[in-house]
C-alpha cells in the first residue's frame, strides 16, 4: 500500500506540474493536503477562465440609436420617427426585426397602458445601412393628438428592442433602449446620413450624423 500511495502522490505532482523541488510533502496526511488544494485550484483557474471567455466571447449587437426620437411630417401627416445604424463593418445582422412599445399614463385609472405601435416597417432583410424606424402616427394610433404637453403628463416612454442575426457570432443579438418624452422633439426631420460619389457608383454612410435634424 505503500508505494501505491507514493505512486499516487507522485502522478498527483506530475500531472499538477507541481513539481519535485526541494520543498515537498511527506507523509500521508501532507500528501491528502496538497492533493485536495491541486484540485481546488484546477477549479478555481477553470471557473475564472470560464467567466472570463464567457464574458469576452458573448454575442453583443453592434447598433446605435439615435439620441433623439422625432415627430416628423410623414406623408399628409405626421409620424414618430428614429434612426439606427450597425457600426461596425463586419458586424451586419441579417434577418432583422424592430419592436416598439409605448407606456403611457392612464390618468383616469392612475395606471400605466402599454401598446405595442404599427410600424411602417418592422423587418429588414439586411441591415447594412441606417434605418429609420417610422410610427405613422394614424386614426389607430395611440399618439394621435397628443402635444408636448399632453405626452409629459402621460409620462410617455417609448422602449426599442431590435434583434438580427449576426454572421460573426453565428447567432441572434439583441438591441435595447428607449426614449422618455423629454427625448422626443416636436416638427423636427432627419437629415441624410449618406451621400454618393460624384461618380454615383458609391454610397458613403456617415455615422456622425445618425443625431442630426432639422427644427420645421
Amino acid at each position: 500500500l505503500g508505494k501505491l500511495e507514493e505512486t499516487l502522490y507522485f502522478s498527483t505532482q506530475t500531472f499538477s506540474t507541481v513539481g519535485y523541488g526541494r520543498v515537498n510533502p511527506v507523509g500521508t496526511g501532507a500528501n491528502i493536503l496538497a492533493s485536495l488544494e491541486t484540485m481546488v485550484g484546477w477549479l478555481f483557474f477553470a471557473l475564472v477562465t470560464g467567466l472570463f471567455y464567457g464574458r469576452a466571447t458573448r454575442p453583443k449587437a453592434y447598433i446605435d440609436f439615435s439620441h433623439n426620437a422625432l415627430i416628423a411630417p410623414y406623408r399628409d401627416g405626421w409620424a414618430l420617427m428614429f434612426r439606427t445604424v450597425p457600426y461596425k463593418a463586419n458586424h451586419l445582422l441579417t434577418n432583422a426585426n424592430a419592436v416598439v412599445s409605448l407606456s403611457l399614463l392612464n390618468t383616469e385609472k392612475q395606471q400605466y397602458d402599454f401598446y405595442t405601435l404599427s410600424l411602417e416597417r418592422s423587418h429588414v432583410d439586411s441591415f447594412s445601412m441606417n434605418w429609420t424606424i417610422v410610427h405613422p402616427i394614424d386614426a389607430d394610433s395611440p399618439l394621435l393628438n397628443l402635444t408636448a404637453i399632453d405626452m409629459e403628463q402621460a409620462d410617455i416612454e417609448l422602449i426599442i428592442q431590435i434583434t438580427g442575426f449576426d454572421q460573426v457570432f453565428s447567432n441572434t443579438v439583441m438591441a435595447r433602449t428607449s426614449y422618455t418624452f423629454h427625448e422626443i422633439v416636436h416638427q423636427a426631420r432627419f437629415t441624410p446620413m449618406y451621400h454618393t460619389t460624384e461618380d454615383g457608383t458609391t454610397t458613403i454612410l456617415e455615422l456622425d450624423k445618425l443625431n442630426s435634424y432639422i427644427k420645421l
